[in-house]
């Protein structure tokens, strides 16, 4: 579909949609424009090439989605994401409508509870880390390399050697309780990509197998590797 028919489709629905409520707009245009064609919200969508949205009203500030909507290779130079050229009202509808995604999709119908998920703690916790959009921030497989502004490195860590820096007990207080990174210039703006606390979404045991999946991101160790002294 062309971008131009893209943007037509949202102006339709927009219209039809009461004009006293930013959020329903919001939905609108991001339906109209095709947005569920890389991305997923809950059963919706399901395109593989951008991440699930379904908590990304969890995941980010409205602050970093109006900066990521507004011009998103200029965070990420190298991202799949097309720049939208529209209007400050236009991309403030869709942020209010993000803004709203907190997970209740996947609260009230988990997608990793099947019986064969289950009884395989890591396939689990894989599906929880990708439903979730844990990859969104941390990169598919917790590859890392993903931007934040004002940290050391000016990158969100890698994940591949969590278990070499935190016990599980340690790695679940981390995930329950969140984390905001330590600014690298405290005179300059703090950084927004901040860890939320997923001790209200996430349940102990949905925890437990994200760690385990986690742990399992390791590289296997080379014959007689060794630490460089």
């Amino acid at each position: 579909m062309r971008l131009d028919s893209l943007f037509l489709s949202a102006i339709v629905l927009s219209a039809c949609t009461s004009a006293s409520d930013p959020v329903s707009r919001g939905k609108s245009r991001f339906v109209g424009m095709g947005c569920l064609t890389c991305h997923r919200v809950g059963e919706r969508g399901g395109g593989q090439a951008g991440p699930d949205l379904t908590t990304v009203g969890l995941r980010h500030s409205a602050q970093w989605l109006d900066q990521w909507m507004k011009n998103p290779k200029e965070w990420k130079p190298d991202t799949a994401m097309p720049t939208y050229n529209v209007g400050d009202d236009v991309r403030a509808e869709l942020v209010a409508y993000m803004d709203t995604l907190k997970g209740k999709e996947y609260r009230d119908h988990p997608p990793w509870n099947s019986g064969k998920l289950k009884a395989d703690p890591e396939k689990r916790g894989e599906r929880i880390y990708s439903r979730t959009g844990c990859g969104a921030c941390h990169g598919p497989r917790g590859k890392g390399g993903y931007p934040n502004n004002n940290v050391v490195g000016h990158q969100i860590p890698s994940l591949a050697l969590v278990r070499d820096g935190f016990t599980r007990e340690e790695l679940k207080e981390r995930i329950a309780q969140g984390r905001r990174p330590e600014p690298a210039d405290p005179a300059q703006p703090p950084p927004l990509v901040v860890m939320p606390p997923w001790k209200d979404f996430l349940t102990e045991d949905e925890m437990e197998d994200l760690i385990t999946y986690l742990f399992s991101l390791r590289p296997a160790e080379k014959p007689n590797e060794e630490w460089d002294q």
